[in-house]
């Protein structure tokens, strides 16, 4: 289907995009079901300017938002859906009628990601690494909804992680711990954790060398989930792999946060098996 004057138009807003597949993605989804939309990526620095040019436009029917902007663009729209006002940031905006809407994919992508891959949530002790809109997403998700007994949120930003592990703590019932992420910390906390999940940029292309947690710290008891989905299997997958862990690559989270996307732009169930081939075929 060609670009008309009708065509509804979504794309992704982040600094830097040129690694991001979800043009690739939604574009190919888009085609299977014969819907006239396109999907755009947009470099993107200054977030409010973007968002109020966007508003602007009658065809823009929606957007995802990615590192550093997710949490950054919540005032900038109309409304925020409740789970994503919990957590405080969002990676979905949906134009209706001139208002824009927040919605957070990342926390229901990551838990079903968890699940589909065989992790068992409930009364388990969890490590997630980082304490951006991803890892915050993730963490006040698990504290919610999964049963969680022990929630550990290890990261570099002193003040946004002891916020989210506050917010956290006021909400639910959940034991939560906050630390400097190092390795210090890391050897004291891994060798009782059920699950670790890594929610920092470190290991995503180019730098796929870089890994935030020494190999010699995982262990066969540990489930090991990689946010990052580009390349697909990460050093931490790598080295988690060797050990003898449970892994989940970041492409079944990212699968499952976009199909809820999509889904609330068309208001049309998802070809998932589509946008998985998209996916698989550009890692292999």
């Amino acid at each position: 289907m060609g670009i008309d004057t009708r065509t509804q138009f979504c794309g992704v807003i982040g600094n830097p995009v040129g690694q991001s597949l979800s043009p690739a993605i939604h574009n190919a989804a888009f085609r299977k079901l014969g819907l006239n939309f396109v999907y755009l990526a947009w470099h993107v620095e200054a977030i409010g300017e973007a968002i109020k040019g966007l508003r602007a436009l009658g065809n823009f029917r929606g957007a995802s938002v990615t590192i550093p902007h997710k949490v950054a663009a919540i005032p900038f729209l109309d409304h925020v859906e409740t789970t994503a006002q919990k957590i405080g940031a969002i990676n979905t905006i949906v134009a209706e009628k001139g208002e824009l809407t927040g919605y957070n994919t990342d926390a229901t992508g990551a838990l079903r990601a968890l699940r589909e891959g065989g992790v068992e949530l409930k009364e388990r002790r969890i490590v997630v690494l980082g304490s951006g809109g991803a890892a915050r997403a993730i963490a006040v998700a698990l504290a919610a909804e999964s049963g969680t007994e022990k929630l550990t949120l290890l990261g570099i930003e002193d003040a946004e992680r002891t916020r989210l592990a506050q917010d956290i703590r006021s909400t639910t019932a959940v034991t939560v711990e906050d630390s400097y992420l190092d390795e210090s910390t890391l050897r004291r906390v891994l060798p009782a954790a059920h699950i670790l999940i890594h929610c920092t940029p470190v290991g995503m292309s180019p730098k796929t060398e870089a890994t935030c947690v020494p190999a010699s710290l995982l262990h066969p008891d540990l489930a090991v989930m990689d946010i990052v989905y580009n390349p697909r299997e990460t050093r931490l997958l790598k080295d988690a792999g060797l050990a003898g862990c449970k892994t989940i690559s970041g492409l079944e989270m990212f699968l499952n946060q976009a199909v809820a996307q999509f889904e609330l732009w068309t208001d049309q169930s998802a070809p998932v098996e589509v946008m998985r081939q998209v996916l698989e075929s550009h890692f292999r």
